[in-house]
């Protein structure tokens, strides 16, 4: 038994002489660590769009929200992210940093979404209300492709808003 393992242990130590194996196995050891923790956390990345407090152009961010059983849940986990603001201190978030999500249902590809009345109050910078409130639907329809439309409401209250996709109807 010991002159096998001496054995094993010889091929071993002329089979990581070589510096490429050596960087070869490392890297599939990573490989098999990153797929195994992909597996097991379920993460999956989402876009989200702001704009940044200078120049009134756009700052895209990508994050990685944990997946779940439930489209609802994945909507609102996005929603809620969103509603956060950008991580990049450049950056002004969408809402008023108080602003929340009250609720959230999704049926039947439409998604209501009631934000509290903080989400009103005007953004910080140069932010416009309605044009959030746009790129916030924007990005949730980005995200989710089943999703067919978006109502928001503020504090029960039907955002009457609309972009270039919706030629005049409201969303």
């Amino acid at each position: 038994m010991k002159t096998l393992l001496k054995k094993l242990w010889d091929l071993l130590k002329s089979f990581f002489r070589d510096k490429r194996r050596r960087r070869l196995v490392y890297l599939a050891l990573l490989l098999i660590f990153a797929l195994v923790e992909f597996a097991f956390l379920g993460l999956v990345r989402r876009t989200f769009v702001f704009y940044s407090g200078m120049d009134g152009s756009t700052t895209v961010e990508d994050r990685m929200l944990p997946r779940s059983a439930s489209r609802e849940l994945d909507i609102t986990r996005y929603v809620e992210e969103a509603l956060l603001g950008p991580v990049s201190p450049d950056s002004a978030p969408l809402f008023f940093p108080e602003a929340r999500l009250v609720s959230l249902l999704y049926r039947d590809g439409v998604v209501y979404a009631d934000l509290s009345e903080t989400a009103a109050l005007p953004p910080p910078g140069e932010g416009d209300l309605f044009l959030n409130l746009l790129t916030l639907r924007q990005g949730i329809r980005r995200n989710f492709s089943y999703i067919k439309e978006v109502k928001l409401f503020i504090s029960g209250h039907e955002m009457q808003i609309s972009g270039p996709e919706d030629q005049g109807k409201s969303i």
